[in-house]
């Protein structure tokens, strides 16, 4: 297939839009909590804010990734894709600015913390030293995540017309992302690209569970501490404070003797 036939089926596959895209299985499984968040409008407008920081640093680096890349069709196709991501992230920055002029008079949002991660999870993502395939399969993997994941929210999102109607046009530009990938992986690396998918769904997990073991630990050690401060100090602090009442009050007299001995040192 020539580069010219290759664009155009990347260009063609944009319209492709599957009628059902199942989010993945986890996904699914914690959809009660996904509804849980996006019931609330203050967890609603942290959601749509962190997703705009994690699409547009998302843009950034696939645009450094037509920058390394010696494909030129890649390099047209990182570009458009890098284009579309630092879009996504402006739609939900606005949205979110448009959520937060809204019920910014009503009660105080508080902007840290998020209860649920979201997006692509291209924080993960490294660019130098990265070969094509490598980059394409970690891309696949992603968007084809992110995709199932949009399409969940957008029936989540039900009640709110403008917020739907970004998921959708989103929803559309990742199934794009996720054709392109898979399709550019079939070319660089014909012979293994089913490996290479595979790879990146096994680092994926890998670090999914990094960050899970990481805040099961942070959970953890809150948890010690608590028991130590309120089951473990308090007997100490008793203890002291009967210490405390058995030593005389004031100045203790230094005995006689002491007085007419000569120091041995100034301390």
């Amino acid at each position: 297939m020539t580069t010219a036939q290759e664009w155009i089926y990347a260009k063609s596959s944009r319209v492709i839009v599957p009628a059902v895209m199942k989010a993945a299985p986890l996904d699914r499984l914690m959809r009660p909590v996904h509804q849980w968040v996006w019931a609330d409008r203050d967890r609603r407008l942290r959601k749509l804010l962190t997703f705009a920081e994690v699409e547009t640093d998302g843009g950034r680096d696939i645009l450094r990734a037509a920058e390394v890349t010696p494909d030129p069709l890649l390099r047209r196709l990182y570009l458009e894709h890098a284009i579309d991501e630092l879009h996504h992230g402006d739609l939900f920055h606005e949205r979110g600015a448009t959520l937060l002029r809204a019920h910014r008079s009503a009660r105080r949002v508080l902007l840290d913390g998020n209860p649920l991660p979201g997006g692509h999870g291209l924080d993960d993502l490294r660019i130098d030293g990265q070969p094509d395939h490598t980059l394409l399969a970690y891309l696949h993997v992603a968007e084809k995540a992110a995709a199932g994941r949009f399409a969940m929210y957008r029936e989540l999102v039900a009640d709110d017309p403008q917020t739907r109607a970004i998921f959708e046009e989103i929803l559309r530009d990742e199934v794009f992302h996720m054709h392109y990938t898979y399709k550019q992986l079939t070319r660089v690396s014909p012979g293994a690209y089913r490996r290479h998918v595979w790879h990146a769904r096994a680092k994926r997990l890998w670090n999914r569970y990094l960050r899970v073991a990481a805040a099961l630990a942070a959970v953890i050690g809150n948890v010690m501490l608590t028991v130590v401060y309120f089951v473990l100090v308090p007997p100490f602090a008793w203890l002291a404070k009967r210490s405390q009442r058995r030593e005389p009050t004031g100045w203790s007299p230094i005995p006689p003797a002491r007085q007419q001995a000569p120091p041995k040192s100034q301390y």
